[in-house]
């Protein structure tokens, strides 16, 4: 069956003006050759997050050697590379930001023999050495499920780890790439959780097919694991080659689902058309 055109709705349009903050920011993370899932996810809250200084910082480069269907960010093979300036860099962008929380993601880097848990750790460590006061979330790769790797991770502290379901179960295979996996992220979830008493996080899309109740099933299985913060968001088709959008959520709808999250024990849930993993992430800590 051909893939169906479904019409944007009112309610998904992006406001907001581009202040000089924005602006400033753009220069500054050029200079510094930082990269942000901001851009290299076409993130539809850009302009809010940069407008008021808050920016989430990719590490390990700008290429992952996974392809999910759903995703913007570019893939390929690193070949290994890994830009140790990040360290300094990201550190750097507290100062220049004036940060107390930090949202710290990556792409995939199954090229490295630790897929970049150690590099992953450095950041967090300097970070702390540097600016005890700031909060650094992490929002990591699955590490393949390796104990040892997630290990190095867990040992920096992060505030907050995190590892995105992304959709239902049965979606899984056809919209994540083949390595990763539904129960991979909750086991990886739950070892964070039990082995060294993490806060943990996770994030699903919606409008790719799902029912409620996959869904409802999905925050039960999380909820299992001792996730602690949720975010759900309408899942965006970035280009033609990438998934078609199934349908748009209203946002009562996501109301709904905030509810009935909440209900089930989740700590903080973040829930809305644009919400995405890192929106409004210090919420967490209030």
């Amino acid at each position: 069956m051909a893939d169906i055109l479904v019409r944007k709705p009112e309610w998904l349009k992006i406001q907001g003006r581009k202040t000089d903050d924005f602006h400033d920011l753009r220069v500054k993370l050029s200079q510094k050759g930082l990269h942000t899932v901001c851009v290299e996810a076409s993130c539809p809250n850009l302009n809010e997050c940069w407008s008021t200084r808050t920016a989430t910082i990719m590490l390990l480069g700008d290429t992952c050697t996974r392809g999910c269907r759903f995703c913007h960010v570019k893939t390929g093979n690193p070949r290994a590379v890994v830009n140790s300036r990040e360290i300094e860099n990201a550190v750097d962008m507290v100062a220049t930001m004036g940060l107390a929380y930090i949202v710290l993601t990556s792409v995939d880097r199954d090229d490295l023999p630790d897929q970049g848990a150690g590099h992953f750790a450095e950041v967090i460590e300097e970070l702390h050495k540097r600016y005890p006061g700031t909060k650094v979330e992490a929002l990591v790769p699955d590490f393949s499920a390796d104990e040892s790797l997630m290990d190095i991770l867990a040992r920096s502290r992060p505030y907050v780890v995190g590892q995105n379901l992304e959709t239902v179960e049965r979606l899984t295979h056809r919209v994540r790439d083949i390595r990763a996996g539904y129960k991979k992220t909750l086991d990886c979830l739950k070892y964070y959780k039990s082995k060294h008493l993490l806060r943990t996080k996770s994030s699903l899309m919606v409008g790719l097919g799902e029912s409620e109740e996959e869904l409802e099933q999905a925050f039960l299985d999380l909820r299992e694991v001792g996730t602690d913060f949720l975010t759900l968001g309408q899942y965006l088709q970035p280009t033609t080659h990438h998934l078609p959008v199934s349908r748009y959520y209203s946002p009562a709808e996501f109301e709904s689902l905030k509810r009935k999250a909440l209900e089930l024990g989740f700590a903080h849930v973040a829930s809305g058309p644009l919400v995405r993993s890192s929106y409004r992430a210090s919420e967490v800590s209030e």
